[in-house]
């Protein structure tokens, strides 16, 4: 796939450079003929040709992701040696007994000084 995005980008470069060079062209027709004959067909093609690739890297991420959940919840469901049984983390750094693990969020902080109306300078 790479190979024909190289090669038809070197197409379109010397496309632009005949535009550049030739005596009724100029440096912005080449410019519209390097944009509109190179980069937006073959970045169209590359997306549509990359598709697949990327749903394969998606479906992957999220099978290894299932199976880290799945090994996390196992080793939760675990009782730990002499513990009896092991108490869920979480998720949280210090288990279930940190702090505003509660559920309810926290205080808010002290109410801003009223500053009076804003007006325009005269």
């Amino acid at each position: 796939m790479y190979l024909v995005v190289i090669g038809w980008l070197y197409v379109t470069v010397m496309m632009a450079v005949a535009e550049a060079a030739s005596p009724q062209g100029s440096l912005l027709g080449a410019a519209v003929t390097f944009i509109f004959y190179g980069l937006v067909p073959v970045a169209i093609v590359a997306y549509i040709l990359g598709t697949p690739a990327r749903k394969r890297a998606l479906r992957e991420r999220e099978r290894s992701e299932a199976e880290a959940y799945q090994a996390k919840a196992q080793a939760a469901k675990a009782p730990e040696a002499g513990a009896g049984r092991a108490l869920p983390t979480l998720g949280l750094p210090g288990g279930p007994a940190e702090p505003h693990a509660g559920g309810e969020a926290p205080a808010a902080g002290p109410e801003p000084l009223h500053r009076g109306p804003v007006r325009k300078e005269p």
